[in-house]
């Protein structure tokens, strides 16, 4: 991530933050750390009747079971509480494989806990996660719970295994699967309505994204920023961040034949046809410089978007944060549950 935009990030990230916040909101009480609940995998992939998204299914999807939901401290982590459960997809690295969720509480003016929809937030290939953060803090001044997920490798998963460039492809593949589970883990918390629970992703964190939403349709809202479909062609043509990955990878010796063939097992396009067009929005920038815009239109044609929820910005993949004011606000609307229905008289 560049200065300018990290920067960028910080100083929306202070603005939202203080808006969230009331000066007399009380630190988490320590009596919710250590609490524990039972998740259960409500997995549930429809068929498909095209062989190449059966054969991408076939190594994504893992068998539904119970699973631990615990509460802890959040340590030298920001949020509130770190949820934490285990990956149901281990890499045999035991720090790795514990899935670790930053939790940004909604509140009341009293600083107390509401029961409230929730978004799961999937961050960027930066290391400080500073746009996720940025976005989570801003959803919960929204009256959203926020949850900001630690992908492999990154944050209280970091490892000196996990943080192998050469491990960067394959993990993608742990992470669908430990952002599916997310969403049953966050299911169980008794100050989440589970029945309106978010998905969205930024970058990295999109295209991640873009692959969870094919698997079924577990989440009722999905948001994709700066992302899309054909990730082989955003790692070799791209520019700035992309191109330093590429620079990484091929210092590894993982050169374009191999970044196709090791990204083609999360390739969003192969489960595109699958996604629910009615309930996911793509946000991509016209002047992209990582993300190739014909990526971004190639995505939402194959998942048949309506025009209005493939949002064109006039940005570029930096400049989109001047713009997240406005769609942070768009998804707080959309987020917000359905009103009853009105009764006859």
């Amino acid at each position: 991530m560049t200065r300018a935009l990290l920067i960028g990030f910080l100083s929306l990230s202070t603005l939202l933050n203080a808006r969230s916040q009331s000066p007399q909101s009380p630190t988490p009480p320590k009596s919710a750390i250590g609490q524990s609940f039972s998740g259960h995998d409500s997995l549930a992939p429809p068929p498909d009747s095209n062989p190449d998204a059966t054969s991408c299914l076939s190594h994504l999807l893992w068998a539904p079971s119970d699973f631990p939901v615990i509460t802890e401290s959040t340590g030298n982590q920001p949020g509130d509480f770190l949820i934490r459960f285990p990956s149901p997809a281990p890499s045999g690295d035991a720090i790795n494989d514990r899935v670790a969720l930053e939790w940004y509480q909604a509140r009341n003016p009293d600083g107390q806990p509401v029961k409230a929809p929730a978004v799961v937030i999937v961050h960027e290939s930066g290391r400080g996660m500073a746009a996720a953060r940025t976005i989570a803090r801003g959803l919960r001044s929204r009256n959203l719970h926020s949850f900001v997920i630690h992908l492999p490798g990154y944050g209280a998963r970091t490892s000196v295994s996990s943080t192998d460039i050469r491990r960067l492809l394959p993990a993608m593949q742990q992470a669908v699967a430990d952002v599916r589970r997310a969403r049953d883990a966050v299911a169980t918390l008794p100050q989440v309505d589970a029945s309106l629970i978010g998905l969205q992703g930024t970058s990295l964190g999109g295209f991640i994204t873009a692959t969870v939403a094919g698997l079924d349709h577990a989440f009722q809202r999905t948001f994709i920023f700066l992302a899309g479909g054909q990730i082989a062609e955003v790692l070799i043509h791209g520019t700035r961040d992309a191109a330093g990955i590429r620079n990484r990878l091929a210092a590894a010796g993982i050169d374009s034949p191999q970044i196709r063939s090791l990204s083609l097992a999360v390739e969003p396009m192969r489960l595109a046809h699958r996604i629910n067009p009615a309930t996911t929005w793509l946000f991509s920038g016209k002047f992209d410089e990582v993300v190739p815009p014909r990526c971004s239109l190639a995505f939402a044609t194959a998942a048949s978007l309506p025009p209005d929820h493939h949002r064109q910005l006039p940005v570029g993949h930096y400049s989109a944060a001047l713009l997240l004011p406005i769609i942070l606000q768009q998804i707080g609307d959309l987020m917000a549950p359905a009103p009853p229905p009105q009764k006859s008289p």
